[in-house]
């Protein structure tokens, strides 16, 4: 009997969409298309026809944006706004690695600088780094899967993508584009399967790139199981310490970390989770915050008055549930929230100091829920920032630049924002963790250089 996947609209787990499963020996077959492609080099799309089909893909997107926003919100659950905001961020992702194949190039090395190096002329050139398997993540199912597939193609790399199962049909919409876009049959693969199926698929072999985005537990695993020889990207998510200094701007800082907080229900990487507040302005923050927070509107992502719709499943309302009475029980205040909406929602929740071995302040929470912990001494503030083994992006609040340039450089992330939020990110800079939140840069220009590899040549000549 074939196995089968249904998509839910996590608002009110009405079934969208129900859609067949590989199983293991399709694998052979899905690999054995894309090595054959990657081995042949007469296969290989020349750099100006790649330009080509993503620019005519971006215009595609463009036109159907609507229909895109509204997949999207269907499987993913994510207000409509911000799932506006996701699909012009994608289209503009396209267009970033289109643009960026005029970039791919290597350098001349100098030769004669010894007399053993004379008469050679050396350079570098690059070439895709052969089959990427892709696995992806359910929170931005249309961007995320710009930035594993359009990089590949942009790398002139054949790409199998398994979208998450709770959101895969904005990955296979874009698929569909693509190929109308004129991407020849087998460059790219979307495949929906179980967890035994994806090991087998990125572990074979025949893979030479791997790029995960999803939990830490399982892309550490999986990178233990690569073959020998294969690259990898992961990303994973973090805590998202914020310090805030007695001179910030609250005009400015209250909106920008509410949005911060509580965008698509905290199901972000980079989500404001802690939030370390100078003990000078604590109260006059928390009471800021939180009367901000209690505006929210929890509803229907499809209603454009939403600011917060629901967690992807009924288990993520459960967990987060959990978690917060966890903190109560160990001593934390209820500033706004707390509490259950319905089997999909959870209110967005202010929590004020809760113990540092709560699950809310040694684990990301990935809900709508933020902590604020009052500080007197800032060095001690970062350390307890600094405390957890995963180190994303953080961010300081601040109108000193002193006390902003000390926190960026003692601040362990990747990225620090100065008086803004942590979630904020554009598609061409920079992203991803170190320490246990990953390995790798992702951001279009980032991951195209990921996914390319050097070949240097040296010609020998008298005449030189």
């Amino acid at each position: 009997m074939e196995k089968t996947i249904k998509v839910l609209f996590p608002y009110d787990q009405s079934i969208v969409k129900e859609l067949p499963l590989i199983n293991k020996n399709d694998i052979e077959n899905i690999l054995d298309i894309a090595e054959n492609l990657f081995k042949e080099q007469s296969n290989w799309i020349p750099a100006y026809k790649r330009m080509e089909i993503l620019e005519k893909a971006a215009s595609i997107m463009k036109e159907r944006s609507e229909e895109l926003i509204h997949l999207a919100i269907s499987e993913g659950g994510k207000p409509y706004q911000d799932t506006k905001a996701e699909v012009a961020r994608a289209i503009t992702g396209v267009k970033l690695a289109a643009e960026h194949i005029s970039q791919i190039k290597g350098e001349q090395i100098p030769m004669g600088l010894t007399e053993a190096s004379l008469n050679r002329i050396a350079f570098t050139s690059k070439e895709p780094i052969g089959i990427v398997a892709a696995v992806s993540a359910f929170n931005h199912p249309l961007n995320l899967a710009v930035h594993q597939i359009a990089t590949a193609i942009a790398a002139g790399c054949p790409v199998v993508f398994k979208p998450a199962g709770n959101t895969p049909l904005s990955g296979l919409a874009l698929a569909d584009i693509l190929k109308e876009a004129g991407l020849p049959e087998g460059w790219l693969q979307v495949v929906l399967c179980d967890n035994e199926t994806t090991e087998l698929l990125v572990t074979d072999p025949r893979v030479h790139f791997l790029s995960f985005i999803g939990s830490a537990k399982v892309g550490w695993y999986l990178k233990s199981k690569l073959a020998p020889g294969t690259r990898c990207a992961l990303e994973h998510g973090g805590a998202a310490p914020i310090i805030v200094e007695s001179d910030a701007d609250f005009k400015e800082m209250i909106p920008d970390l509410v949005k911060g907080g509580f965008y698509h229900a905290g199901q972000v990487c980079v989500s404001v989770q802690k939030i370390y507040v100078n003990h000078e302005i604590c109260d006059l923050f928390t009471e800021q915050f939180s009367e901000a927070t209690s505006k929210l509107i929890v509803g229907n992502p499809f209603d454009q008055s939403t600011d917060v719709g629901a967690l992807i499943t009924p288990k993520e309302v459960d967990r987060v549930e959990e978690w917060v009475n966890e903190a109560v029980t160990k001593g934390a205040k209820i500033i706004t929230g707390g509490k259950r909406i319905s089997d999909t929602c959870f209110e967005p929740t202010v929590l004020f100091n809760p113990s540092e071995d709560s699950k809310v302040s040694t684990h990301e929470i990935f809900g709508p829920v933020v902590c604020i912990y009052p500080f007197t001494d800032r060095d001690e503030a970062i350390r307890k920032a600094n405390a957890l083994d995963v180190h994303f992006q953080a961010a300081v609040f601040t109108k000193n630049l002193d006390i902003a340039l000390d926190t960026v450089k003692k601040l362990n992330a990747t990225a620090v924002m100065v008086n803004d939020h942590t979630a904020f990110r554009v598609d061409w800079m920079p992203f991803g963790g170190r320490d246990a939140s990953g390995i790798g840069m992702g951001g279009i220009s980032y991951s195209i250089n990921e996914m390319t590899r050097e070949k240097l040549t040296v010609i020998k000549s008298k005449f030189l």
